[in-house]
């Protein structure tokens, strides 16, 4: 049976990144697979789909393997490159309903070499199998196309191309749903989207090496002069595409309902309201029995666009409160941290008293009870597509120049039913100087994406689709692009 490695530390482990630039992290114990004995000592990893789908959740204990799917971590390290695995050991391959067992973090699995080589190279199939991108691997496209087109309303379809866009971890399920649903009446076309971070996605677009890049944060100045290069004869422009509440997550036992507002929720990320029985949140939550706990609040550890807007949100709606610059890298004092929004969510869900912040889609998945916001509206709002759409469209007003739509919001909004701390991911595009090879693909799937029917189905994915006053102006830019 494979074994899918849960997350834990230990020291000592050799790492290397593969060609993928995907992290999966293992030791190999004495004699390395093959010989009289050998181990795995399981470091960090979640499980995600490949090639199908698993029942269950992200993060399920016991995701069930359906006939060919492979399920593996986006972000994983391995000891070797993935070629090297390959010819040491061939892909398992798992039978419908197979089942991956979860071990516990830091556990060590040993046994004879065969056996051992086993559970090493399911490990690492799991782990190396694709680069973490949604869309068509490599070996899909043959059957996808020679497969008819279903009608699918809203999509112009190009005839042929292959798009490739990184960035934002925000926007993955959407990424997901858009190009299933763009290569199923598209088959000519390939998308492909990898989930490698704001930061990360952006500046592999200012290099050249993708047709898109997605950001929760618009492009700086400088990146835009820096552009220039890239969209020859143009500049980058940036394009918003999905929305979506930053959910407030915490783990407080006998606490059902939970309301904050600004300066309550800058003091607790600051470190200045450290114990939930605090007369300020008492204030805010009349009759409830707040416990006598330790506040544990939790940030990213790595830069990310989810985190400077939930600054954002601190600093323009609690001033007085919140004197941090804003930015990708967490500014406040002290508090636990993990990598990714996944991370952040894991570390909520591991012990009373914390606190956290990531997308709402997260929290539904974990089952993760999530705080109203007292906004000064008649009565605190939740996290819900319906508030964060309605949150958008009260709080933000285009501010970029010429084709360039990127929001600037008002966060002291105190619109009834407006949830207040959203984000926007954008898709980072020349507004001319597009290679002429993807230009005409890139076109048709941007223009579905910010659709009618590109939109309405987010909602059910838990993000906000956008207001029709601003996805009608991107429709407009998308059909004007060079």
């Amino acid at each position: 049976m494979g074994v899918l490695p849960e997350e834990g530390g230990t020291s000592g482990t050799s790492q290397r990144r593969d060609k993928c630039g995907v992290l999966e992290a293992v030791r190999s114990g004495p004699g390395r697979p093959g010989g009289r004995e050998s181990s795995v000592h399981v470091v960090r990893a979640r499980w995600q789909v490949r090639g199908g789908s698993c029942h269950g959740p992200y993060g399920s204990a016991t995701p069930t393997v359906r006939s060919g799917v492979i399920c593996r971590h986006p972000r994983s390290t391995s000891i070797w490159d993935s070629s090297e695995i390959r010819s040491r050991y061939p892909e398992p391959r798992y039978p419908e309903g197979t089942t991956l067992r979860r071990p516990r973090p830091g556990r060590t699995y040993r046994g004879s070499g065969t056996a051992a080589a086993g559970s090493l190279a399911a490990v690492l199939s799991l782990a190396l199998a694709g680069c973490g991108f949604a869309g068509l691997g490599e070996g899909d496209g043959d059957d996808r196309a020679s497969a008819a087109p279903a009608a699918v309303a809203g999509i112009d379809c190009a005839k042929t191309g292959k798009v490739p866009g990184t960035g934002s971890s925000a926007q993955q399920s959407a990424m997901k749903f858009w190009i299933k649903e763009y290569q199923r009446a598209c088959p000519g076309v390939r998308i492909a989207y990898n989930p490698i971070g704001s930061g990360a996605g952006s500046a592999q677009f200012l290099r050249g090496a993708t047709a898109f890049g997605g950001s929760d944060s618009a492009l700086k100045p400088d990146e835009v002069a820096l552009s220039k290069d890239v969209c020859r004869g143009g500049r980058a422009i940036d394009l918003p595409m999905v929305g979506g509440p930053v959910a407030i997550g915490y783990d407080l036992p006998g606490v059902d309902s939970l309301v904050l507002d600004a300066p309550t929720l800058a003091k607790i990320f600051d470190r200045r309201i450290t114990s939930w029985d605090d007369p300020l949140i008492q204030r805010l939550n009349p009759g409830a029995e707040l416990p006598s706990m330790p506040i544990r609040p939790v940030h990213r550890s790595d830069d990310s666009g989810t985190t400077q807007n939930f600054q954002a949100y601190l600093a323009g709606a609690a001033p007085d409160a919140w004197r941090h610059p804003v930015g990708k890298a967490w500014q406040g004092r002290g508090g636990a941290s993990a990598s990714g929004s996944s991370g952040v969510a894991a570390e909520v869900t591991s012990g009373f008293g914390a606190i956290g912040y990531f997308e709402l889609s997260l929290a539904r998945a974990r089952h993760i009870k999530t705080v109203s916001i007292d906004t000064g509206a008649p009565a605190p709002v939740r996290p819900t597509p319906t508030t964060a759409s309605a949150g958008i469209a009260a709080a933000a007003r285009v501010a970029g120049k010429g084709k360039d739509m990127t929001l600037k919001f008002r966060y002291g909004s105190s619109a009834p039913g407006a949830y207040p701390i959203v984000q926007v991911t954008y898709e980072i595009v020349c507004d001319k100087g597009n290679q002429q090879a993807t230009l005409p693909a890139l076109k048709s799937f941007l223009s579905y994406t910010a659709s009618e029917a590109g939109q309405e189905p987010l909602s059910r994915l838990h993000y906000a689709p956008l207001p029709e006053s601003v996805a009608g102006r991107v429709r407009e830019v998308v059909r004007t692009l060079a």
